[in-house]
């Protein structure tokens, strides 16, 4: 449904804390009994409903975040349910429980909030429909009730506060309720109300405590073994007015708890208790990320506090996909920490850390990380509708893309970025991201609806090449976090940046014509595209090409993108990869790219007929590295290749994250290469098997639920020969391509094949 008609509401009155919006009505009686009943609810801030006494869902922190400016989601349930045993004639509550969110809360580092809307409201639409065809309406208007509820504080980064000493059942049920105030409603402006379509965020598991102790300074710690995302559930009695304090932090140090990385997050939650017996608190309107709690004016024993918490991880419910094995065990774990970072950061928009006051949509992490995320998980809904929200900040902007999107940003505007303007990898995911849910699903709808903004985000480029068709006039975050840069600035690279963004412009304006050429319909623009690209490759080889093959600035990041993103010619490409070969030896196979560079460098070294470096680079364990992190008992991908040092101490940089997934991009080469399955057509119409065996490894598999039906592919070497297990599915194709053999090609169904097999480099 998407014509609802019924207004947000607020509190008249300035009541603390999250408010609850309460309705009490009678069904219609004469007409027989209930036989279905739908409830839409949406807010300005985050809504949990109610509706007989009982929560309407599982669902947490609807209806989620977009660019409220210009769209808010309506989420529809069936409560059917919930009306089972309402007489016809008899009285029954319908409710909303408000908090902050996104919306009314505070978002990024500068301290502000509110950016979205200056009071919480929330909307509902019930629609009854009865045994004889009659239909009864219950919809939020200025007849609704509004009250204090137990939360009295709440914020996504600071944490939620609850008394329970404030009578938090009596609104639930029919009756009249003390000190209940009038409501009015919100005007909406321009914001248009859209059917949700996304996977909602729920409970994803619950986990229980490893380890409880006191600190050297005599703190309470509990240990959760996982960095997770969400927030611990406590089961207390004790008397009333005690208050029990939770503090989250995704690392010790020192043995203490490690807060300095969340800067101004405060990430605390506050229990009080009413006395009355056993009690069980549980946040709903915020989310820390954290490993380890500190837990604060516990009334038992350190025994008992280990039974009474439960952390309860909380994420966008998305279906897995994608798997990942193989015979080195600290690979594995590093494949399981990019899996849990990227649960912990898809929360309803794709966010780069889920812990300190930041939690944004940053764009240049998804469009480094969207190929790993479209293989792990189906993300067609997902980050379907992130990119509608992409499109509607751009048509705001003069077609710029923003750094984040949503872009709270522009309110609160971060200095050290200049004036904002399109950049390269950042503002590229409006390019790159559809292309990779198109070559993930085989679906064009996807190019259809974002060519709008692909095409803008190319003529934003366009229009801002130097004369000498380089993209170097405006600012750019180029390698960000290249390990080699000082720790308080991020965008120190050895990388020249106007190499890294004229290549990436490259690229999209090749993916843009390819876009045009494939939906049709696009000619002029397919043109268009192709011309700008043709320029940017020219301004590229005059200007940053050297006549020994060298690229300006002679690092691992501008060889690695001008490779992968094929702005150069056949033999150009050979001595880039030669030169990138010798440059991944000199760093002692650690790494030396940033976010540009990293998710590439693999490919780039397996492309140019040097998969054995590739190798090396992945499996280091020497800082910096993949497994470095793993060798620290990391659990999820770190923002910076030393975000803790050797030493158990944190980075001194003041942008320091323990769950950041972009670096974990990596994570698709090792599902093509080291697994063996990639893509022949898009959405794997058709497959390739292609497995490349090194760095020691003795088997691997990986398996993907296409949209076609399940591949499977697992390889091991058995007494010099290469044995590869295949499934594939009906309608299904798949090429096997193996080392000293005839490519071979196989139909639906599970298939053993045999290849001579080289002894891989350990």
């Amino acid at each position: 449904m998407t014509d609802w008609t019924a207004p947000f509401i607020a509190s008249d009155a300035d009541l603390a804390g999250a408010p609850i919006l309460r309705r009490e009505f009678t069904l219609d009686d004469g007409h027989g009994a209930v036989t279905s009943a739908a409830l839409d609810v949406s807010a300005l801030g985050v809504v949990e409903a109610w509706l007989g006494g009982q929560r309407v869902s599982d669902h947490l922190l609807e209806p989620g975040w977009t660019s409220y400016e210009w769209r808010v989601r309506v989420v529809s349930h069936d409560v059917t349910a919930h009306l089972t045993g309402t007489e016809p004639g008899g009285a029954t509550v319908l409710a909303l429980v408000l908090g902050k969110g996104w919306a009314a809360g505070r978002l990024a580092w500068g301290g502000g909030g509110g950016w979205y809307a200056d009071e919480v409201a929330g909307f509902a639409e019930l629609r009854l429909t009865f045994a004889d065809g009659h239909e009864q309406r219950v919809a939020t208007d200025t007849d609704w009730q509004a009250l204090s509820s137990a939360i009295t504080a709440d914020q996504l980064y600071d944490g939620e506060d609850v008394d329970a000493r404030i009578d938090d059942t009596a609104w639930k049920h029919p009756g009249a309720p003390e000190h209940a105030s009038g409501v009015h409603t919100v005007d909406l402006r321009e914001r248009e109300l859209v059917a949700d379509t996304v996977p909602p965020v729920r409970p994803l598991a619950e986990i229980a405590p490893v380890e409880v102790w006191t600190s050297p300074a005599g703190a309470t710690l509990v240990d959760f073994g996982v960095n997770l995302v969400g927030w611990v559930r406590v089961t207390a009695s004790g008397p009333a007015g005690t208050v029990l304090t939770l503090q989250h932090a995704e690392v010790l140090e020192h043995d203490e708890l490690g807060t300095r990385p969340l800067r101004t997050a405060k990430a605390t939650d506050h229990f009080t208790l009413s006395g009355d017996g056993e009690e069980v608190f549980e946040p709903r309107f915020t989310f820390h990320g954290f490993r380890y709690a500190q837990v604060d004016g516990w009334p038992g024993t350190l025994d008992e506090l280990r039974t009474a918490l439960t952390a309860v991880q909380v994420g966008s419910d998305l279906p897995r996909t994608g798997t990942f094995a193989s015979s080195h065990e600290l690979l594995n774990t590093f494949h399981d920490n990019v899996v849990r970072g990227m649960q912990g950061n898809f929360l309803s928009v794709p966010t780069d850390c889920p812990q300190r006051d930041e939690r944004l949509g940053w764009t240049g992490d998804i469009a480094a990380f969207a190929p790993t995320a479209s293989y792990l998980f189906d993300t067609r809904a997902f980050l379907g509708d992130w990119l509608r929200d992409v499109w509607l900040e751009q048509q705001h902007a003069d077609g710029v893309i923003p750094f984040v999107v949503p872009d709270v940003l522009k309110y609160s505007p971060a200095e050290d970025f200049g004036t904002p303007d399109a950049t390269a990898v950042w503002s590229d995911a409006g390019v790159w991201v559809p292309w990779t849910l198109y070559q993930a699903y085989g679906d064009t709808a996807v190019l259809e609806e974002q060519f709008p903004s692909m095409a803008a985000h190319l003529r934003r480029i366009r229009d801002h090449l130097s004369p000498e068709d380089l993209w170097d006039t405006v600012f750019q975050f180029g390698d960000w976090l290249d390990p080699d840069a000082p720790p308080e600035d991020p965008a120190a690279a050895k990388a020249d940046k106007g190499v890294v963004a004229t290549i990436c412009a490259y690229r999209s304006a090749t993916i843009a014509a390819d876009a045009a050429e494939l939906l049709g319909g696009h000619e002029a623009e397919a043109s268009e595209f192709r011309e700008l690209a043709s320029r940017l490759q020219v301004g590229f080889r005059t200007h940053y090409l050297q006549d020994d093959g060298r690229i300006l600035s002679d690092c691992t990041t501008v060889y690695t993108l001008a490779i992968v993103f094929g702005i150069l010619t056949e033999q150009e490409r050979a001595t880039a990869g030669d030169r990138l070969s010798a440059l991944v030896e000199q760093s002692g196979y650690r790494i030396s790219t940033g976010f540009a560079g990293t998710p590439f460098i693999t490919d780039a070294l397996t492309q140019t007929g040097h998969v054995d470096d590739a190798y090396r680079l992945l499996l280091q364990t020497e800082c910096p590295s993949w497994l470095y992190p793993v060798t620290m008992g990391a659990t999820t991908v770190w923002e910076r290749w030393d975000s803790m040092l050797p030493d158990g101490t944190i980075n001194p940089g003041q942008m320091t994250s323990f769950n950041h997934y972009a670096l974990g991009a990596v994570a698709d080469w090792m599902h093509r290469v080291v697994g063996g399955l990639a893509p022949l057509e898009p959405g794997y119409a058709s497959v390739l098997v292609a497995p490349q065996p090194g760095g020691g490894l003795t088997w691997a598999s990986t398996s993907l639920d296409t949209v076609h039906g399940h591949v499977a592919v697992r390889w091991e070497l058995v007494d010099g020969e290469l044995l590869v297990r295949v499934t594939v599915p009906e309608g299904v194709t798949a090429v096997v391509r193996l080392p000293g053999v005839e490519d071979q090609r196989v139909s639906a169904g599970t298939h053993e094949l045999r290849a001579p097999a080289a002894v891989p480099a350990a």
